[in-house]
């Protein structure tokens, strides 16, 4: 079975997140999210600003981090159409040849693993908006290889990524949970969270 490009599982991911986004109503943006630290608005401004330097990571530039992500939301009525531009950009530049080669990043780390990190982001922040904002959200079929690729890296990054409070402690699911369930309990996400 041949490996699935980056590119392609953004493809299939932003094709999921995107109407999310689209589809948050102004009036929720102060809601809380599954994201303790975050509302609405700071998860989309951090998605933003996720979606942008993740560009720059894909061409081998440097990227940002340091600073608080720009409010893209404030004053601007057509974010949400932004937000599906920038995305389209993320998958055309790991799309470039080259983008899943060699190591980017400040950490110097394989771009792949730096590839699933931002369709990590996408996956599982768009879940955390439809269930801030009363969405159904619907993960990239299992046929795109998303979640199974996702499941794969979160077994590598989690413990790093845990003793650095990127992700909490994994939640138990019931026997039978889906594998989106499950991925987003090995980040630290209860499933059945409710605002």
């Amino acid at each position: 079975m041949t490996e699935n490009s980056i590119a392609d599982l953004l493809k299939a991911a932003t094709a999921h997140a995107v109407p999310v986004v689209r589809a948050i109503p102004d009036d929720r943006l102060t809601a809380p999210t599954p994201c303790a630290e975050y509302d609405v608005k700071a998860l989309v401004n951090h998605l933003f600003q996720v979606t942008v330097q993740f560009q720059a990571l894909a061409a081998k530039q440097d990227s940002d981090f340091g600073a608080a992500p720009p409010d893209a939301v404030a004053g601007s009525p057509d974010w949400r159409e932004r937000f599906a531009k920038e995305a389209g950009k993320l998958v055309a530049a790991w799309s470039a040849p080259g983008a899943e080669e060699g190591t980017t990043g400040a950490m110097d780390m394989p771009a792949r693993t730096v590839g699933c990190m931002v369709l990590l982001d996408l996956t599982v922040h768009a879940w955390d908006l439809a269930r801030a904002t009363g969405q159904e959200y619907e993960a990239a079929p299992e046929s795109s290889g998303v979640v199974a690729v996702l499941r794969e890296a979160v077994a590598g990054l989690g413990p790093t990524a845990r003793k650095m409070g990127v992700f909490g402690e994994p939640v138990a699911v019931p026997e039978g949970a889906s594998e989106l369930d499950r991925l987003l309990s090995e980040t630290g996400r209860d499933p059945r969270w409710t605002p």
